[in-house]
């Protein structure tokens, strides 16, 4: 049978447009151990094609072109331990958006910026947790807290935060 998509590329695809791709493709390489897996340059020197692969996933991207709105992407990436992936992100240049936190379904993860405007949701699944048993977690105060920092610290990053005060939910 026909696959939709060529060998090593997953059904979707994340595309990240940047002022400067050459950078944004270091950035991911040092903060997600990401493997480029080339790169197209145009006679402007701009990058007209990229593709750097991220666990199982080929992330594509290219150079912003003058008059394109700014347009920053939302991302998702899965790893072993993510306080330490968020940390690697940070000594790569990332801004914390929202801290590592233990989420209800069965996840510890948070948010980076990336030097580019980007923002990663850095996730690790520490425990499987059934659909029901998370939804009923989702009424413990600890993780209404939890949901609560995650959407204020990524709605303050998303509107530039004026008066937000968000606080930290700590692990028991």
């Amino acid at each position: 049978m026909h696959e939709r998509q060529p060998d090593g590329y997953t059904t979707v695809a994340p595309w990240v447009v940047t002022d400067d791709t050459g950078t944004w493709l270091d950035f991911v390489s040092a903060a997600f151990d990401g493997k480029e897996q080339g790169r197209v340059p145009m006679d402007d020197g701009s990058i007209g094609h990229a593709e750097i692969r991220v666990g199982d996933t080929v992330v594509l991207a290219f150079d912003r072109r003058e008059g394109w709105p700014v347009m920053p992407s939302l991302l998702r990436i899965w790893v072993d331990d993510a306080d330490e992936t968020m940390r690697n992100a940070v000594e790569a240049g990332a801004t914390i958006v929202t801290e590592s936190l233990d989420q209800a379904f069965g996840q510890r993860g948070g948010r980076v910026r990336d030097p580019f405007g980007n923002i990663w949701w850095v996730s690790s699944q520490v425990e499987e947790v059934p659909f029901e048993e998370a939804m009923r977690r989702l009424g413990e105060p600890r993780y209404q807290q939890a949901m609560d920092v995650a959407q204020k610290t990524l709605d303050a990053e998303l509107t530039g935060g004026a008066g937000t005060s968000v606080g930290i939910v700590q692990a028991d």
